[in-house]
């Protein structure tokens, strides 16, 4: 048991940053159904209108809606845009199920030739891609609002129960086909998990694993190991901050701002959190911030520190 000081002191730490930095929760709204998400959407131009249409791909965008009321808004490029491609009929569908603190626009931030939802569409593929709950395209629900605390009281055990299930039956039933899967990160960690419970394979026909967590011991740094080691995402939850958003913190509005400098160099920004081995290259950096990291549930970051402490011998 760690010193009563040491706690006071932790606590104290976390007071002052949450008094800066907290997310305060607003009173809770309806829910947002289908049909206000979609005009949502619509009102601010849409993943398909600014990604996807803008680069000569036709796309359409869906709504799935999980057991425990979850609205998630789903991508589809059912077609290349070369003149062969978009002749083809009964084209295999593949997935394409994002990480944390992302969404679906991070398979879309390079160039089309160099984008691997453009290239599976113009190799004869029907490329579906997801928006995580709690994402911005993804922040409806059937009866709460995504202000309400009681949205955000779901990990990656959830979207392992619920979101990708559904979405999985949500394609099968659209295409008549079992799927091909790619995953990256969390998204690894919802496959594996979800094929371990037979949830999905007589879904499934491949599944590609993109910088598989099905374990985090090997994680080295330094930073997630003091708030592992200190219980902070913990002490944050029960301070109420049930959201975890990098862009609601001062400090990331600020590196933001700083890294729009020509002369600064922000390809490691997240090498802190997680470790040498960031996939940012210099000249993508403005376009990532301009989408990315997106929200995810302060229980779902919870859980994941846990994975690391319970690998430790």
């Amino acid at each position: 048991m760690k010193p009563l000081n040491t706690i006071r002191l932790n606590h104290t730490i976390l007071l002052i940053f949450c008094a800066q930095n907290l997310f305060c929760l607003k009173a809770p709204e309806n829910g947002t159904g289908e049909a206000a998400l979609a005009a949502q959407s619509s009102d601010r131009g849409g993943i398909c209108k600014s990604m996807v249409e803008s680069n000569g791909y036709d796309c359409e965008e869906h709504w799935v809606i999980t057991k425990d009321g979850y609205v998630l808004n789903v991508l589809r490029i059912p077609l290349g845009r070369f003149v062969g491609c978009r002749k083809a009929r009964n084209r295999p569908p593949v997935l394409l199920q994002h990480g944390m603190l992302l969404d679906a626009r991070s398979w879309m931030l390079l160039p089309p030739k160099r984008s691997l939802p453009f290239n599976l569409a113009d190799n004869g593929y029907d490329v579906w891609l997801v928006n995580s709950r709690g994402t911005e395209y993804s922040e409806g629900h059937t009866s709460l609002s995504h202000y309400d605390p009681a949205y955000w009281n779901w990990s990656w055990d959830e979207l392992v129960a619920y979101d990708l299930p559904a979405t999985f039956q949500y394609v099968y039933n659209q295409t008549g086909q079992k799927l091909h899967f790619i995953g990256h990160s969390q998204g690894t960690l919802m496959v594996m998990a979800s094929m371990s419970r037979d949830q999905l394979l007589n879904m499934l026909r491949s599944a590609a694993l993109l910088c598989p967590i099905a374990y985090l011991g090997h994680t080295t740094s330094l930073l997630s190991r003091f708030i592992t080691d200190n219980f902070i995402a913990e002490a944050l939850h029960s301070l109420g901050l049930y959201k975890f958003d990098l862009n609601d913190l001062i400090t990331m509005r600020t590196l933001k701002i700083i890294c729009r400098i020509p002369s600064v160099d922000c390809s490691n920004m997240f090498t802190p959190y997680t470790g040498q081995n960031s996939f940012i290259k210099r000249s993508k950096t403005e376009i990532f911030l301009d989408h990315q990291p997106q929200p995810t549930a302060m229980k779902n970051v919870i859980h994941m520190f846990q994975m690391w402490l319970g690998e430790e011998p």
